[in-house]
């Protein structure tokens, strides 16, 4: 295991991969851009790192000397001791297909690396991703943040909405809030399991269909807001309709849902949409 330590101040980078020319010139870039590296080769050494060190993005090669990078992006992202909140990206060395990037996705991914690789692109989105995780952690360290499904609370989505509603006015652009009503029965909200079972697979959809951009929050058990900053009304009712669809689907996990199934029924879902 290297024994490299990040540099005090720097944004912190674990890099699973060999070493060799697939991740080399990722670690140089990394450096240069202004983060400190932790590289690792082996996909149980990555798994360690993540857990002791607590990265703010965690990037795996797609080819590992022990297991596929796919494999190890869905043991971090199921790992309780991984933040839910940290970046997995995963380096591809050919060209990707839709295929292999929507497999990636499924297996935990925010984004693949792909060649052709655009520098300026890439250091671009990281800084990103890093920025929506330090903005998470700050979040969850100042009690903004519904402690069973890990979204904004009421609090934390009101402070959002005052800082997404004066970058609004300063651009002179849209924003949109959108709001869904999930019915349950009392059984699907049984204490312990607000974040699990129907409630658990709801929160996953939004996830799932709402932009990187986007804002989401937990009203009440069983409402949801989601701020959608540069959206129109045209676009809110879109987003409203594209989550609507998402949280009422019976299977958001990518198993396809098949007839006569037993497993638990779609919920109902009411939604209204306001833009200014």
């Amino acid at each position: 295991m290297s024994e490299r330590m990040p540099q005090g101040g720097l944004p912190l980078v674990l890099l699973g991969g060999d070493g060799q020319e697939a991740t080399r010139w990722l670690k140089s870039l990394l450096e240069g851009g202004g983060y400190a590296v932790l590289q690792e080769r082996l996909a149980q050494h990555v798994l360690e790192r993540a857990r002791s060190t607590e990265p703010d993005l965690i990037i795996v090669d797609a080819e590992l000397p022990d297991m596929p990078g796919a494999d190890l992006c869905r043991t971090l992202r199921t790992d309780p001791r991984v933040s839910s909140s940290t970046p997995i990206l995963l380096a591809v060395r050919e060209p990707a297909s839709r295929a292999q990037r929507l497999a990636a996705l499924r297996a935990g991914a925010w984004d693949c690396i792909t060649p052709p690789h655009d520098a300026d692109e890439i250091l671009l989105k990281l800084g990103s991703y890093v920025r929506a995780k330090l903005d998470a952690d700050r979040a969850r360290a100042e009690g903004l943040l519904d402690s069973a499904t890990g979204l904004y609370n009421r609090q934390g989505l009101a402070r959002r909405a005052r800082e997404l509603g004066s970058q609004a006015f300063r651009d002179h652009g849209p924003l949109a809030c959108v709001v869904l009503v999930v019915d349950l029965e009392p059984q699907d909200l049984a204490p312990g399991q607000q974040g699990s079972g129907i409630v658990g697979r709801c929160v996953q959809a939004l996830k799932a269909s709402a932009r990187l951009s986007d804002v989401i929050g937990r009203l009440s058990p069983t409402e949801f807001a989601v701020l959608a900053p540069g959206t129109d009304a045209a676009g809110a009712r879109r987003l409203a309709e594209r989550l609507a669809s998402s949280v009422s689907t019976p299977s958001t996990t990518g198993e396809p849902a098949t007839a006569g199934s037993t497993g638990t029924p779609s919920p109902r879902v009411r939604c209204g949409y306001e833009a200014v």
